[in-house]
Formats: structure tokens, sequence, C-alpha cells
């Protein structure tokens, strides 16, 4: 991406953020009817909205879109750069009423996620980066968790999962685990030294994780699939496999401890 085009990309994510924010201001969390998709998913007329106005404020000629609101277009295969977006990442606390919820926007060019803007409305946060720029954190310069070791390490869970069990075999691990909703919200937490790392496993579509991960790498951080491979987008199918994110410091340490959990954590 040329300095101009950056410039120019990161004010339309920062744009199309703040308008996104004004239209989730007329809508009440926790108070919001919802429908059911197949796999029940909920989707509410916030995300429809939503949707609408990002398309309306980031796409340009040339330029593809993948949105979990819109329905798909396979010329977006054929474009270099793209934008992947989730109009409302974890709808289902929205609807609860639970403070973990996002508009998450990605520009993805020939398969990388070169830069993304996250906000949570709720928490009156927005993280702002690209592969050139580093991160923004309300405005303010942030990076990646320093810390060297996972001993005490704060660790964001699927709310999901851990309520079906599947992080039971981390019960024995040296750090904190911390459900939440949004893995989009979850990876700009990481990005921006708020939490020291995430991980997810189960499969997430592109929509859910390319701003998180153009973010946690454009804040020195580290983001990889479960099978090991830089997260890749714009794929015909959009589902990826589960991935990890942390400061550059704790890859090692992570990726072997989700690989292999501890030998008293698997006996539990």
């Amino acid at each position: 991406m040329n300095h101009s085009l950056h410039s120019e990309t990161l004010q339309r994510i920062q744009t199309a953020l703040e308008a996104a924010r004004n239209v989730l201001s007329r809508f009440t969390a926790g108070a919001i009817e919802a429908e059911y998709k197949i796999g029940h998913d909920p989707i509410t007329a916030a995300d429809r909205q939503v949707d609408g106005l990002l398309r309306e404020n980031l796409l340009r000629n040339g330029e593809g879109w993948l949105s979990e609101e819109s329905v798909d277009d396979a010329s977006r295969l054929t474009r270099s750069r793209v934008w992947v977006v989730d109009p409302l990442d974890g709808t289902r606390e929205f609807v609860a009423g639970i403070p973990e919820f996002c508009v998450s926007i990605a520009m993805v060019e020939d398969g990388h996620p070169v830069a993304g803007g996250i906000c949570n409305p709720a928490t009156n946060e927005i993280f702002l980066g690209s592969l050139e720029t580093g991160v923004a954190y309300n405005g303010e310069s942030a990076r990646a968790s320093q810390k060297t070791t996972l001993d005490g390490a704060l660790v964001l869970a699927s709310r999901s999962e851990v309520k079906r069990g599947e992080w039971k075999q981390f019960v024995n691990a040296p750090f904190k685990i911390r459900p939440m909703g949004s893995v989009a919200y979850k990876l700009a937490l990481v990005s921006a030294g708020l939490a020291d790392a995430t991980f997810t496993l189960t499969p997430k579509n592109e929509w859910d994780v390319a701003a998180g991960a153009a973010l946690v790498q454009s804040a020195g951080g580290f983001v990889r699939t479960l099978n090991g491979f830089p997260v890749r987008c714009n794929n015909k199918s959009p589902l990826l496999t589960g991935l990890l994110a942390c400061g550059p410091l704790l890859r090692d340490e992570l990726v072997t401890l989700v690989n292999s959990p501890p030998a008293s954590a698997r006996r539990s």
C-alpha cells in the first residue's frame, strides 16, 4: 500500500467506525429484538443498518466486499483490495446487554490483512492501525504485550467455548482466563496490550478475525491459525481454523501450550 493510499484507507476506516457508532447509539443493548439465522446466530436491525452504512462509507470502484451480513459476491475473488467487515461482532452480547460487542473493519491486500479498525461503542474504545503506522488505542500509540512468560498472563477466552467446557484442558495452566464475547474485540485488546493473549479452539470466519489480525500484527504481536499458518483472507470459503494471538515474546510458549495442553489438565 503506498503512503497516500494507506492514509486514505485509514481515514475511511475511522470515518466508517464513527458513523457506525452513531447508528448503534440509537439502539439500546439488552433491549433489542433479534431474529435467528440458520445455525442459531442472532441478527438484529442494528446489524443490517451498520452493514449498509459501512458499505456506503468504505467501498470504492475496483475493491471487493465480504461482510457477514451481505450476500457474498464472488467477484471479490478477482480483486486485490477487499474490505472484510463484521458490522456487529458479538451480537449475542449486544442482545444480552453485555458490553463486549464491536464493529470490525479490515482492508485485505492480496490476501493479507494490512489495516484494521475496531470500535466497541459500549466502552467508547477505538482501535485503529496498519502495518505501516502501528496501532492507536483511542488516539494514543499502543503496542502488543511485552510479557515474556504466560505465568500470570491475562488470556481472553471465548465465552461460548468456556461454557461448552472446551477450556477445561487449561484449568491448571499458569495464566488467568477471562471469558469474553466477540473474538474481534478480544484481538483488539491484545493488539493494544490490554490483554496478553487470546486463542479460539473452533473455526472462525474471516470477518470475525481479519481486522483483529491486522491490528495485532501492526502492534508487533503474533497471530497464526491453529494449524500454524498466517491469517490469509479473501478465500472462496471464508471459514478459517481457530487461531491464536499474543505479544511477540509469548509466541513459542503459547503455541506449545495450545498444541500440547498440560498433562494434568488432560487427565482432569
